[in-house]
């Protein structure tokens, strides 16, 4: 980035009062490119600057043998030779340097052995004069020696100085005479010796003596290369805080006469300042010194740079510059202070940008003629931006750095902040920095005329804050933060304004609150009274399409803060139709203000500001506005017309509706004490809103909507529950997921639309219209659920057409896949369709429109359906989908039902029973003991209903039964008290094998079966032995083992306790599970065998004088219990120690006991043949 700079300027340095002349970025250009036409072009004095170089390159061999540089190098000679120091240059370069080399270096070994000190030396010795006549007498390579020992002494004293800066004496860099012989010196030692002088040790050493600075751009401009290597050298030594020490002067002096003689490079070298943290004074001289070729008209280099220094992200380079600013301050104020030179330019720049009335000191420039204009002047339009970056400037100086701004700075300052812009974006911007400068920096305004001044200009932007807005075309104008920061004042939110005015700024300051007392005081005193405040905040425009891309302070800031402090409810200001317009006018992404809003109207509806006036609250939304909100999405997400809301206004009125009601049954206990029942919104609005549809939509734009999708899925699983359900979600993933939309692009955009009445018309002509009713369902199965919704009356009005037998079995599946894709995004008024449209045919009872509170109400209405749908699977599986989700719908609603009336009932049990302890708690254990026994009931009788369902099927409807069982698994694992209640009722035996098979969570029941044991009734002891053989079969677990045994050692002890009576119908439905219980576990054949032969003998001895022929039952019994492979062997496979086979009428008709024998026997060969079989 080359500077601007006059190519044959001479740089000028003041080293010690002398005039030297420095070599020009002119000539130093010219070397760095070898431009031998350049070099031609010097003067005789800057050309023998850089005699050095020029005359070691035209004596030593080159590298480039080109024909160029051959043409050049005769250039270069026939430029020396007519200049007379050349020869003294070629008489150095004609020394051993190998050997000057050698005793340098044992000179520097003997100085380490003696300790640093001036002692013997081996470079010079036998000194008659003084250094500088030795120096003028000597020849060349003592004039080499000479200078290198001195040279050699002032690098091993920096080495030993650890840092601490000095000055060296020394008379061969300090004679005037001889400074241009002792460069060249210099110079060619450094070039032939490079290893034991670097450039970069040389010219730090070059600092420490007077003339420093010259001789070092003297050695660089002779070897142009090494610029940025010298540069970083000596700002990576260089002192943190350069203006502190006489050392950080200096180097930043040369440091800055380096960047003179090279200005394309001075951005480079502010850059390593700031990288190293070193010689902050340095980077600012260096962007004074910068004059770019295309001068930034909006923001200077100055301004720039010190706002990247203190606002950037770096808290290191921070810190730095800001102790620069501190440091600097504490010294007295000298013109030659890079601070104040900093200080003096920006305010030079803050003075050029005010405007002409107001500005009371100009710069000196002739350019700024008088615009002739009368009276006050506003800021220009071009200034507008510049005086932005200025103010945050200072912001940042006065509150990162610490920086004191004298009374002219201050008095500057202000009148460019009460300054009048035009109104654009850019002065909408300056007005907001503006005020919040002076929120932080009250102490700007010191005197009575400039806090009238302050006044004044508060006063203009109250009044012309609208036209700014209209104006400026912006929709966050510096209204809402004066009322947003004088609603702050009013509830004394002091940490509040902090945060608004660093967030404004774009920088944390420290703001001691006390120091606000002042602007308080004429906030809230003369500008803005708290009832002004309510009454503008109402008149405020809404923003229009209100979304997170609109920055800054909105009205819904101001609105939000006045709600929190219940000021509209104290004031008696009705805020509910601006909250309407506002949720009307939002898009996405969904603004961070909007949640937040909602939550503080809704706690505002609810809660009075004060106990003393419970009625002081806000006014909810109407279910008429609500409902204009949806009118058209009705029915779940109509399509049938341009949507006037946007989705997120949909959405956040949803939001509203579902925190409101769940907040008021939060707040029932509280209300009921104040005696206040806000009105709840009616069912009928509720069933209205397309919630599930709205839901789906809002799971595609999460990103979009922030917290709100999340927020609705939380009040969703607490109210509404069967919008929740798991498999509904799964659903959704298969109508929704990657293959159907693959599906729905390939289908042509032409192809055939059906409308309603053709699907209606091919319902009514089945079964011969199935060809066509079956295109029409597989095209209706490629559109989205969205699209769906106008079929889904027609589909459901026809599914009874469909239960008739000769229907084909596709048609039910490709409807039933239809059915679960509407399900997605209109579940709740679908099962109402469909419940109605499933229900017996009007011969046998006469139909009735159900509702969806009917359906909540009673769920068991969906099970009362056209009996064919039992042995229909797809419709079976619809059916019971509904049924689920009601069960879970009629938990919510009772939930709420009770909460909604409790506590207000409750309150009128405690006026009426005061003084009786325990009295109020009474009726509310009653009611909820009174909700779960209904709940439960509905659940049981639903179970029961099923399982009487998979009684009556034939035994080709495995596919229903696998349903049914399928639900009752998913409600015995929601709520296991389900499954123990269905147990304790009982159900008929011959559903056992397919419960226990077709429910995976029955094994829950091993956990109860011992209660169940326990009862007092013999038909629930009978049910829980039978379901426990199942049980120990379809699971072998220690756990029924030891069930197993316990209902062994139960059946032992009824066989003693029960009468003749009960003893036979007890044991013959029990005793054939001792068949299951042995093989399952062949441990428990003993404890079976001797139940068996006890009540054989019981049996037997109660027959013992009707019938002779049961005599030897006992002994056969003993035979096969001690010996039962002997017994079968000798049968040949099977027993011939059996009872005579009798007719059953005969057994009909004999004695009980004698039915109990022959059945304890039939149970013992059962068990024998099952054992033997399994071995």
């Amino acid at each position: 980035m080359a500077a601007n700079i006059s190519l044959f300027c001479y740089g000028r340095a003041m080293a010690d009062g002398a005039g030297m002349q420095f070599v020009s970025a002119f000539a130093f250009e010219a070397m760095q490119k070898v431009d031998v036409v350049r070099l031609a072009a010097l003067s005789d004095p800057e050309l023998r600057l850089l005699l050095p170089c020029l005359v070691r390159m035209a004596l030593c061999a080159p590298a480039d043998q080109s024909e160029s540089w051959a043409q050049d190098k005769k250039l270069i000679l026939r430029l020396l030779s007519g200049v007379e120091a050349v020869n003294s240059i070629v008489a150095l370069l004609s020394v051993d340097f190998h050997a000057l080399e050698q005793d340098a270096r044992k000179e520097q070994q003997l100085r380490h052995k003696a300790g640093g000190s001036n002692g013997e030396s081996i470079l010079v010795s036998q000194l008659q004069h003084g250094l500088t006549l030795e120096f003028e007498h000597s020849d060349p390579l003592r004039r080499l020696r000479l200078t290198l020992s001195d040279l050699l002494a002032i690098m091993n004293k920096v080495v030993d100085s650890n840092g601490e800066f000095f000055l060296k004496s020394s008379e061969l860099f300090e004679s005037p005479v001889y400074l241009e012989e002792v460069a060249d010196v210099l110079c060619i030692l450094q070039a032939e010796l490079p290893s034991l002088l670097p450039i970069v040790d040389v010219a730090e050493a070059l600092l420490h003596v007077r003339n420093g600075d010259w001789f070092l751009c003297l050695l660089v401009a002779n070897v142009p290369d090494s610029f940025n290597e010298v540069c970083r050298g000596l700002i990576k030594n260089g002192e943190r805080q350069d203006e502190e020490s006489l050392g950080g002067r200096r180097r930043t002096e040369a440091l800055r006469q380096l960047c003179q003689m090279n200005p394309s490079q001075a951005l480079n070298i502010r850059a390593m300042v700031v990288e190293e943290c070193h010689l902050p004074g340095l980077g600012v001289a260096l962007t004074l010194d910068y004059k770019p070729d295309t001068p930034d008209e909006a923001v200077s280099p100055l301004v720039s740079y010190v706002s990247g220094l203190l606002l950037g992200t770096n808290s290191k380079v921070r810190t730095w510059f800001s102790m620069f600013i501190r440091n600097g301050q504490q010294r007295k104020r000298e013109s030659s202070s890079v601070l104040w030179q900093m200080r003096r330019q920006l305010l030079l720049e803050l003075v050029a940008i005010l405007p002409r009335s107001r500005s009371t000191h100009m710069p000196n420039d002739g350019d700024m003629e008088d615009e002739g204009l009368s009276g006050y002047s506003g800021l220009r339009e071009e200034h507008v931006v510049k005086a932005s970056a200025l103010l945050r400037l200072y912001c940042a100086l006065m509150g990162i750095a610490g920086l004191r701004p004298t009374d002219e700075e201050a008095e500057q300052l202000l009148q460019l902040m009460t300054s009048r812009p035009p109104a654009t974006p850019a002065g909408v911007r300056f007005v907001s920095l503006s005020f919040c400068k002076l929120l932080a920096f009250p102490t700007l305004v010191s005197t009575p005329e400039q806090e009238q001044l302050m006044v004044m200009w508060l006063s203009w932007m109250i009044k012309e804050e609208e036209y700014f807005e209209s104006a400026a075309g912006v929709s966050a104008s510096f209204g809402e933060m004066l009322l947003l920061v004088a609603m702050y004042f009013h509830s004394n939110q002091l940490s509040s304004i902090i945060e608004l005015v660093c967030s404004t700024l774009g920088m944390k300051i420290a703001i001691k609150p006390s120091s606000l007392s002042k602007m308080k005081t004429i906030f809230t005193q003369e500008i803005f009274t708290e009832q002004v405040v309510t009454a503008h905040a109402v008149r405020v425009a809404v923003t229009n399409n209100l979304s997170a891309n609109i920055t800054g302070f909105l009205p819904i800031h101001c609105i939000y803060q006045l709600l929190r402090s219940r000021a509209f409810t104290k004031h008696k200001v009705s805020i509910k139709d601006w909250i309407y317009r506002q949720l009307c006018e939002t898009s996405t992404p969904i603004h961070t203000q909007l949640i937040p809003l909602i939550d503080a109207y809704i706690n505002s509806i609810l809660t009075p500001a004060s106990k003393a006036n419970p009625e002081a609250t806000n006014q909810p939304i109407t279910e008429q506005e609500i409902l204009r909100v949806f009118q058209s999405s009705q029915g779940e997400g109509s399509r049938g017309g341009r949507q006037r809301y946007s989705i997120t206004t949909q959405l956040l009125i949803l939001y509203y509706i579902l925190s409101y009601e769940e907040n008021l049954l939060a707040s029932t206990k509280q209300l009921a004490l104040m005696q206040r029942k806000p009105k709840s919104y009616s069912a009928a609005l509720m069933d209205q809103i397309p919630i599930k549809y709205l839901v789906t939509q809002a799971q595609g734009l999460q990103q979009e909507l922030g917290g709100l999708h999340s927020a609705l899925l939380r009040l969703l699983a607490t109210n509404y529950p069967h919008l929740c359900l798991v498999e509904d979600w799964v659903c959704e993933e298969v109508v929704t997921g990657t293959l159907p939309l693959l599906r729905r692009m390939m289908l042509p955009s032409n192809t055939c639309r059906y409308t309603r009445s053709q699907l209606h018309q091919a319902f009514q002509k089945l079964p011969s219209s199935s060809p066509r009713l079956m295109r029409i369902l597989e095209h209706l199965t490629l559109l989205s659920p969205g699209d769906l919704i106008p079929y889904a009356e027609a589909l459901t009005d026809s599914m009874a057409l469909l239960l008739d037998s000769s229907v084909p079995r596709r048609i039910l599946q490709t409807l039933n896949k239809l059915w679960m894709g509407l399900n997605t995004v209109m579940p709740r008024r679908l099962w109402v369709m469909t419940v109605n449209a499933l229900q017996p045919s009007a011969k046998l009872l006469k139909q009735q429109r159900y509702t969806q509170n009917d359906l909540m109400v009673d769920p068991l209405i969906a099970l009362r359906c056209e009996q064919r749908v039992y042995r229909c699977p797809p419709f079976m599986d619809i059916v019971l989908h509904m049924l689920n989700g009601y069960l879970l719908a009629s938990k919510a609603y009772l939930h709420c039902h009770l909460k909604e009336t409790a506590d207000f009932d409750r309150q009128g049990q405690t006026v009426s029973s005061l003084g009786v302890p325990g009295q109020p708690d009474t009726p509310e254990v009653t009611r909820e003991e009174l909700k779960n026994a209904l709940l439960a009931a509905q659940d049981s009788a639903a179970v029961q209903i099923l399982l009487e369902v998979c009684l009556g099927l034939l035994s080709d409807m495995r596919e229903v039964q696998c349903l049914i069982c399928c639900l009752l698994h998913q409600m015995f694992i929601a709520d296991p008290n389900i499954a123990k209640l269905v147990h304790f009722q009982g159900y008929p035996q011959a559903l056992l094998p397919l419960t226990v098979a077709g429910i995976p969570s029955i094994h829950i029941c091993l956990d109860f079966i011992p209660e169940l044991l326990a009862q007092p009734q013999l038909e629930k002891q009978i049910f829980a032995i039978q379901l426990l053989s199942y049980l120990c079969t379809q699971y072998a677990l220690p756990k029924s083992l030891s069930v197993a045994r316990l209902a062994i050692s139960v059946m032992g002890t009824l066989l003693t306790v029960l009468t003749h009576a009960k003893r036979f119908s007890f044991f013959m439905p029990t005793l054939p599970c001792l068949v299951a219980f042995c093989q399952a576990f062949p441990p428990l054949y003993d404890e079976v065998a001797g139940l068996l032969v006890q009540v054989g003998q019981v049996c037997a001895s109660d027959v013992a004088t009707k019938a002779r022929d049961v005599d030897p039952l006992i002994a056969r019994l003993q035979y096969l219990k001690e010996k039962p492979q002997e017994a079968l062997i000798q049968g040949g496979g099977s027993s011939k120690l059996t009872l005579p086979q009798r007719t059953a009428e005969e057994l009909g008709g004999a004695d009980p006991d004698v039915q109990l024998c022959y059945c304890v026997e039939a149970t013992f060969m059962d068990i024998i043949s099952s054992t033997l079989h399994g071995l």
